[in-house]
């Protein structure tokens, strides 16, 4: 049985609904969690539900101006009057902007918990191969979470060589999630399960914001992370003198959970365990073309999970028939989609409880 060390996932990851209520700019619309625990998010992910607008990523470290669009290549933006504020227990939003707070309108919002905002800086040092990178961190290693800003090096390095990128998670992250801010770039997604070797020699990667299969065609890095590095290429993630954001995950047992499943092409589809009852499960197919999926439980309290969203698209949330979220993870229930025969798709997956508390008490299927 999947034993844990984080009996209320709510503490440190929460899914919210909202209808904004904006109609002049002055107009405030506080958004609190319903969880077990208090979160005072550190990374939002809005997302209007229905309309053609885009989605919008924030976070404590860059600041309630500072946005970025999953679907985008595009620089980060500075726009005052959207997020006013990260609160004790959810956020707040302001203004009547279409992508915040939509009159009468429907959201979605994702929230994870780092450190408060408060990070911690790392100087630049040393030259050549693996040399560190000018970073700030703000962690919650508990939860196996870090929102890392970072400026590149690239001049520094030749194929097959990397900078060192300090994430302060103690242990190998197991995903991580890159884009440059000052500038045009795509967003870079790398981890165990995306890349064919353990040791990231292929330079394996998927895109955020496109339909691309895995890639190769960058060097993003040569090696894999360590518990205290995450290894930077000289393309995509580590431009001289740019400026980024990665996020990046670390496995906790019956709370977060990475990962690949193969398609079986039926309505009984592929079961995928991960040792909890989903709050959210984001996917793509790795194998081929095809979008990124979001599905969680706010918009989806009952199953089957049939309401989605799609990061690389500013589309609206459609209805497609596809997982049960379960007592102990989730299972296809769509004969094509996300689970087409013999296709390989990665995921990542949160917790609304534990498999099994510390203390043995077993949660239940809704």
């Amino acid at each position: 049985m999947a034993y844990t060390t984080i009996d209320d996932p709510s503490a440190y990851f929460q899914a919210a609904i909202y209808t904004g209520n904006g109609d002049s700019s002055d107009d405030t619309n506080a958004i609190v969690n319903d969880g077990n625990s208090n979160l005072q998010p550190d990374f939002i992910w809005i997302k209007r539900r229905d309309a053609d607008n885009g989605h919008q990523l924030l976070d404590s470290t860059r600041g309630v101006t500072k946005i970025i669009g999953s679907e985008l290549s595009s620089a980060e933006t500075t726009l005052a009057n959207r997020l006013a504020s990260f609160d004790t227990d959810g956020f707040t939003v302001q203004s009547s902007s279409g992508a915040f707070n939509a009159q009468n309108e429907p959201f979605v919002a994702w929230q994870w918990k780092a450190n408060g905002g408060t990070t911690t800086s790392v100087s630049a040092s040393g030259t050549g191969a693996n040399c560190i990178n000018a970073s700030t961190h703000q962690v919650n290693q508990d939860a196996g979470f870090s929102i890392v800003t970072y400026t590149g090096r690239a001049d520094q390095i030749t194929v097959h060589q990397t900078t060192n990128l300090t994430h302060g998670l103690g242990v190998i992250p197991d995903l991580t999630i890159m884009k440059k801010r000052d500038g045009t770039g795509d967003w870079v997604v790398m981890g165990k399960y995306i890349t064919t070797s353990s040791a990231y020699s292929a330079n394996e990667h998927l895109h955020l914001n496109t339909t691309a299969a895995v890639s190769d065609a960058e060097y993003t890095g040569y090696y894999a992370p360590t518990s205290t590095y995450i290894r930077l290429g000289d393309a995509l993630v580590n431009d001289t003198g740019d400026d980024y954001v990665c996020y990046a995950f670390a496995e906790k047992q019956g709370y977060s959970k990475f990962g690949k499943y193969v398609g079986n092409g039926n309505v009984n589809g592929a079961f995928v365990y991960t040792g909890f009852k989903p709050a959210m499960v984001i996917t793509k197919k790795s194998s081929a073309t095809g979008n990124w999926t979001i599905y969680d439980n706010k918009r989806d309290p009952f199953n089957v999970a049939d309401t989605v969203l799609l990061p690389n698209t500013t589309d609206a949330d459609q209805t497609v028939i596809n997982f049960d979220f379960v007592s102990n993870g989730f299972k296809c229930r769509n004969s094509g989609s996300e689970n087409e025969n013999g296709t390989t798709y990665v995921y990542m997956a949160f917790a609304e409880n534990p498999f099994v508390t510390s203390t043995g008490i077993p949660t239940t299927a809704r």
